[in-house]
Parts: C-alpha cells; sequence; structure tokens
C-alpha cells in the first residue's frame, strides 16, 4: 500500500483578496490556484425567514472567506479593521479551530471593502469595525467558514483515495486515511476541492473538542511580528512615485471658516508644490512632509469666526450646569422619583467630566489617487462602508467604484470613524483639486491630531438620591452634552429625542431602585464630537458607580456587599463583583498603611467588568494606583491573552485619562497640543494588574473597549476610603484650566 505524502514549506501567501464585483457562489469556489470558501448567514429578521427561497437564493452575498493554497497556507480574509484590538488573530483562530489546522499554516488579510460581502452583521448593510463587536458578530460565521473548508478538503481526499469521507481524519493540517496510511496536507487537495459542490450543512464541533477556542497560549497573535520586524505596512509607512505630502492649516476655533489666504510665502519654500483651499481649511502640497509643515507655517489666513465656539471650558460647563437643574428629555424611568416622605436622607452630587482627544500612537493619515473615474484608497479604514460613501460625494462617482485597501493602524479608540469634516475629507477634496492621477498622501501631525477635534464629549451629570430607613428609595441623574451622534450617519439611531449612547450605563443600572429616572439634554456645540473607547459608558460607569458607593458609604453598608444586596436581577454583574472581590480578598485582607481599595462595576457592549484599584497618595499630593484586580465575563472566549491584553489596556488607557487628560478650551481654542500637555499614563505609573476571566457558555462578546469603564469611580471610590474627597470633576490631577 502506497503513501501518500505531501511536504510544503509554510510560507507566506502574498496573493491578493479576490475583487468584490462579478463575484458568484460558483466562482468563489473555482480557480486554479486553491479553494476560496465564502460563508453567508442568513439575517434572523422575521421578514428575512419568511422570505421565499428564491428571495433567499437572490439576496445570496458571501461575506466571509477562507483561501487555501496549494502550498497548504490557510488565509483569512478579516472584514474587520486590526489597530491592536486583535481580529486578526481573533477570526483566523476561529477558522483554524474547525478546520483543524495547524496554526502556523494560518494568515490573514484585510478584506476588501464591499459590504455586500463583508457587512458587520451587528451594524446591518454596513462593513465597519466598533462597538466591541468583530469577533461576536463573526463567531458562528467564522467557525461556519472553517468547517464548509474542512468538509471539501475531506472530500477531495476521499475521493482521490476512494475511501468514505467519513473516514477520514484531520489533525493540525494534515488529513489521514488510518487503514490505507495515506495521508496529505491541505494544498495537495486545495484545487480539487475548489470544484465540489458546497455541502449545505458542515456540522461545527462540540466546544468540548476545541483545541484553540478559549485555549490558553495556544497561539500567537498574527500581527506582532511584523509589527516588531518592521514589516508590518501602515499608511503612514506610503511612499509612492510621484507622491505629494498634503498637510491642511485648520482654523483655530472650532467652526471657523476660511475668509481669505496669502500663500506667497509658502510657495517660495523649497518643497511645496502647490496651495488649494479645502472645506476644512487650506491645503498645503509638497514633495515631502517636512516642507509640507514648514509651507503650512508660511500661510497667512484670515478666519471667519461667525459660527466658531467661542467659550472657553469653563463657561461650558457652567451652561451646563444650569440645564441640569432641570428635567432633560427622560430615557428611562419607573417609579416616582419626585415623592417625599418624612426623615428620608437626600444626597446630592455632581460630576464634571471634559472633552478628551483619542491620541492614537498613529495619528490620521492616508494615501489616495483617483484616475478621473475611479478612486484607489489605502489607509486604515475602520467603517469601509462610510468611508466609500464619503469619498464617492466628494468625486460625484458611485460608492462601488471607491476601492480601499485597509491598511493596519496604530490604534483608534474610535478616532477613525471618520464622521465630517476630518481627515477622510480632507484627503479626497486635496486629490480632486490637484487633479487626476497625482497620488496623495495627507499627514496629521500630533499637533493636528489633539488640537483637531472629534473628541469624546464634554459631559455634566447631576445625581439625587434618596435613602429612606437605610435603603436606596430613590435615583435620578440628569445628563447634559453634546450628542455623539447627531450630525452623523447614525443619527437615525436617535429614538424619541434621546442618543442611546450618550446614556448607556445610566438608564438601565444593575441596582434594583424602587423609584428611578435617568434623563438627559442634548448640548450643542460646534466642537466635533464622536465616539472615544467605551462610548457613553466612559462618563456614565464613573458617574453611576461614584454616586452608589456615595450612597452605600452614608448608609454605613460595605461596597461589594451593598452592592450585591441590590443585584437580584443582575447575575452577571454580581458574578464578576464576588469573583474581584475574592481576587482582592476584599473582606478578609486590609492593604497596608497609606493605600485604600476602591471597587466599581460595569457592563459595555454586552462584556461585564468589575474592578478594584488598591490607591494611595503620592508625596507630590497625586493619586498613585498600585494594583488593580479585574473579573471579566466576556461570554464564550476564543483567544485569552488577548482577552487579558485588552483589559490591561483598557486599564491603562482609562486610568491615564482619569488622572490627568483633558482638552480644555479657551475662548474655543484648544489648550493641550501634544502628549507634554495632553498628559497620558506614564510607564512607570502603570500598576501591577491581576485578570480573571469567568468561564462562561453565553454568547461571546467584546473586549476592546469594557476594560476602560471601572477604572475611574474604582480609583475615586479608594480615595474615598482614604479618607479624601471623591473627585467630582475629572481630570483628578489638574482640573479644567480655563
Amino acid at each position: 500500500m502506497s503513501t501518500d505524502t505531501t511536504h510544503t514549506t509554510d510560507t507566506d501567501n502574498a496573493t491578493a483578496a479576490p475583487k468584490a464585483a462579478g463575484l458568484s457562489r460558483r466562482t468563489l469556489l473555482q480557480g486554479t490556484t486553491g479553494l476560496l470558501v465564502g460563508v453567508y448567514l442568513a439575517p434572523m429578521s422575521r421578514s428575512a425567514q419568511a422570505a421565499t427561497p428564491k428571495a433567499r437564493a437572490a439576496a445570496f452575498a458571501p461575506n466571509a472567506f477562507v483561501r487555501v493554497g496549494t502550498d497548504s497556507t490557510v488565509t483569512v480574509l478579516v472584514k474587520h479593521i486590526e489597530f491592536g484590538q486583535g481580529p486578526m488573530t481573533g477570526l483566523t483562530t476561529l477558522v483554524a479551530e474547525e478546520m483543524d489546522a495547524d496554526w502556523s499554516q494560518m494568515r490573514a488579510e484585510h478584506a476588501p471593502a464591499n459590504a455586500k460581502l463583508y457587512n458587520n452583521m451587528a451594524f446591518g448593510p454596513i462593513q465597519g469595525t466598533g462597538g466591541s463587536s468583530a469577533v461576536a458578530n463573526s463567531y458562528e460565521q467564522m467557525r461556519k467558514a472553517g468547517a464548509i473548508a474542512r468538509a471539501l478538503l475531506v472530500q477531495a481526499a476521499a475521493n482521490a483515495w476512494s475511501v468514505p469521507a467519513a473516514d477520514i481524519a484531520v489533525e493540525r493540517g494534515v488529513l489521514r486515511h488510518v487503514a490505507s496510511r495515506r495521508q496529505g496536507r491541505f494544498g495537495q487537495f486545495a484545487v480539487a476541492a475548489a470544484r465540489l459542490p458546497v455541502p449545505q450543512d458542515a456540522p461545527l464541533k462540540d466546544p468540548s473538542a476545541f483545541r484553540l477556542i478559549g485555549r490558553e497560549g495556544a497561539v500567537k497573535k498574527l500581527d506582532v511580528p511584523g509589527k516588531t520586524n518592521g514589516t508590518a505596512q501602515f499608511s503612514m509607512d506610503i511612499h509612492e512615485p510621484g507622491m505629494l505630502t498634503v498637510v491642511v492649516a485648520r482654523a483655530p476655533r472650532f467652526g471657523g471658516k476660511v475668509a481669505s489666504f496669502d500663500a506667497t510665502a509658502t510657495r517660495a519654500v523649497s518643497g511645496v508644490v502647490d496651495v488649494k483651499q479645502v472645506s476644512s481649511g487650506v491645503a498645503v502640497y509638497a514633495k515631502d512632509t517636512w516642507s509640507a509643515i514648514k509651507g503650512r507655517e508660511k500661510l497667512r489666513v484670515v478666519w471667519d469666526e461667525a459660527a466658531a465656539e467661542k467659550r472657553s471650558s469653563a463657561q461650558i460647563v457652567a451652561d451646563y450646569r444650569q440645564l441640569a437643574k432641570t428635567t432633560g428629555t427622560v430615557a428611562a424611568s419607573q417609579g416616582d422619583v419626585a415623592a417625599t416622605v418624612a426623615g428620608e436622607r437626600v444626597i446630592e452630587t455632581e460630576y464634571v467630566f471634559p472633552y478628551l482627544a483619542h491620541g492614537p500612537m498613529e495619528p490620521l493619515n492616508g494615501f489616495l489617487v483617483w484616475d478621473g473615474k475611479r478612486v484607489k484608497a489605502r489607509y486604515g479604514s475602520q467603517i469601509q462602508t462610510l468611508d466609500q460613501m464619503q469619498i464617492a460625494k466628494v468625486f460625484g462617482i458611485k460608492p462601488e467604484d471607491v476601492e480601499i485597501e485597509t491598511l493596519l493602524a496604530g490604534g483608534s479608540f474610535g478616532r477613525r470613524i471618520d464622521l465630517g469634516h476630518d481627515m477622510l475629507e480632507e484627503l479626497a477634496e486635496s486629490a480632486k483639486a490637484i487633479g487626476p492621477n497625482k497620488p496623495v498622501k495627507i499627514v496629521w501631525t500630533r499637533e493636528d491630531d489633539i488640537t483637531g477635534g472629534f473628541y469624546r464629549p464634554a459631559f455634566v451629570h447631576r445625581l439625587r438620591g434618596v435613602l429612606r430607613d437605610g435603603k436606596l428609595a430613590s435615583w435620578s441623574n440628569t445628563i447634559v452634552g453634546q450628542s455623539f451622534i447627531i450630525g452623523t450617519a447614525f443619527e437615525g439611531l436617535m429614538k424619541d429625542g434621546i442618543d442611546g449612547t450618550m446614556v448607556e450605563g445610566a438608564k438601565a443600572i444593575p441596582y434594583d431602585i424602587p423609584n428611578f429616572r435617568c434623563d438627559a439634554h442634548i448640548a450643542k456645540s460646534p466642537v466635533p464630537v464622536t465616539s472615544w473607547r467605551s462610548v457613553g459608558s466612559t462618563h456614565t460607569a464613573y458617574a453611576t458607580e461614584c454616586f452608589i458607593d456615595q450612597l452605600l458609604e452614608t448608609a454605613g453598608l460595605d461596597p461589594v456587599d451593598g452592592r450585591l444586596s441590590l443585584m437580584g436581577k443582575s447575575a452577571r454583574h454580581a458574578g464578576v463583583l464576588r469573583t474581584v472581590a475574592e481576587m482582592a480578598k476584599w473582606s478578609s485582607t486590609r492593604p497596608e498603611a497609606g493605600r485604600a481599595r476602591g471597587v466599581a462595576v460595569a457592563e459595555s457592549f454586552g462584556t461585564f467588568v468589575a474592578e478594584i484599584a488598591e490607591v494611595s497618595m503620592g508625596g507630590n499630593g497625586e493619586p498613585r494606583v498600585h494594583k488593580v484586580w479585574c473579573a471579566v465575563d466576556c461570554g464564550t472566549v476564543v483567544n485569552p491573552d488577548i482577552v487579558r491584553a485588552q483589559m490591561e489596556g483598557g486599564i491603562g488607557f482609562g486610568l491615564g485619562h482619569i488622572l490627568f487628560a483633558q482638552v480644555s478650551l479657551d475662548e474655543g481654542r484648544p489648550m493641550q497640543r501634544n502628549f507634554n500637555t495632553y498628559r497620558s499614563l506614564r510607564i512607570q505609573e502603570m500598576p501591577e494588574i491581576e485578570v480573571k476571566i469567568i468561564d462562561s457558555k453565553e454568547k461571546p462578546t467584546g473586549v476592546g473597549e469594557p476594560g476602560v469603564p471601572p477604572i475611574g469611580p474604582a480609583v475615586a471610590n479608594a480615595l474615598a476610603r482614604l479618607g479624601k474627597a471623591r473627585p467630582t470633576q475629572l481630570p483628578m490631577v489638574g482640573g479644567l484650566q480655563a
């Protein structure tokens, strides 16, 4: 009996992703270079379920792909941008698990921009990344893609060996028929597998058989080698022949517009090629970045500031405080918060939150070229569908004539959701203004990025709680701030005058309170705002968890036991809270002298996180966080190492911002410009972090954002237990300076 063995070298498969146009179910699965699998998961809406088979077939659009090369590499086309949160590794793990592939043969690429093929099923007919949804919306989809690929390879091997498919086993990328002692690797059968009909039902593994999903240390992140050896490509790395670098001079006040400009001195700068006006300001084109920046410094611009924001941060907060004295649009209520009883105790508190920049490692930038008919863009695109629409609008073409190659991005935290007169529109307008067939790369400096807006909005919370017979009887929270979504493509999510993202984490809290109300005033300002890592929970978790701690303290109750006593309907909140209390030995161990511990718990994007922070006051009068215990329940875990890393990163990110960060306005002008004034956490200030992941059978949820919300209130509550004032205005160090 002969043995068929294929030995191949696992090399990177650099084959480009297939073009979306003209794909059919059959052509996706046929080819001469290997096997390509597309998987479509039908929507679960009632209308979709009721559709006829003919209608469903007509709507078929593959939106997840697996490509198996003849060299046995398996390339997963990832529909989500990779900017450090782990979808390339996470989604590839799902495919590798179901294929029984060896991790060394796995590769990942960003999928092309095409919502029909690669839509985020949490968003609807939109391709994009956000809301910690990457793994959650792709979990079943990518497992099915892997299962189908495996089934096709197995059938191809069965046909080649004339044996039943059921008798073939797959282990670490090798197909084996034990009885005949035949074996072969994926690449040997890829072409034959591509010619087979797609199985209608490829069974998924039982979780008990998982070898990669949820296993500690089972995989290594796919994007790390390239990022450490310098081969990873970011849009900042792009240098094309004939490319012009563009920087834009923008109004010093938000809402300002160009009245006139004089570019005489700019054009005299060596390397400067041209100067053009765009919607957001004046664009300077040069042969290199340095020349463009020096040319911009020579510009003389007169700004029309009639509609600009001219208030200081202090004035904005004063206006918000005035609004907070009245009830806004009610987001949620029960009982009667206005009812009073003799002998009750009323506690009122106000919390103030500043504008926050995102400050990703890589500032905004992008590359674009158009030929007069079509556009090709390369950059870290977070929401490809909206980006295609925005670019198409500038050029007066169809979105399908905009090709976006999504590149790795050096962080985002929400900043790459391009929603207005921002990087993407500047890039498109600059390319259009200079003419076709002239590639341009726009560059934002760090100063541009921090002063350029699209901040986390500033907010004021006014809370009122009532203790009756030692129990929490009433709770009201009035929130004032700008909407995250008004004026954006997401404005349709407004419901009954409420921006749900603005009140998330406040309109539904995990505590059983008979009389409850959450209401909001939407303030207006020319200052552009957008989502920021964990969105509404960035401010609501701080306000609610500080306030509940204050109420429990007033009632003489333990912060952990008191919370648990109010969590009758919040089992997962209670689960992480109990776990983190056990981790820190809350009831049995006292921190050393001069230190205290505070606790907070929050749910965001379906993930539950509780944190305990051990804090002291440093000799410089600033809080010093020594250790943070963190318990996280994110349902079924795909990559435990990534979960821990995201919790650690979220804690460090959140801690730096609640301690030091703010963008304050002086008569409408941002005062902070770089990391020397937009202060964040330094490496020596990073606390020790211990993370425990709750074992759960619930559906998977995201981890990119939920580590952020609890850290602020945990630190604030620790300070209160130290005998210090619980900070009511952030950042804790410095405060508003205007």
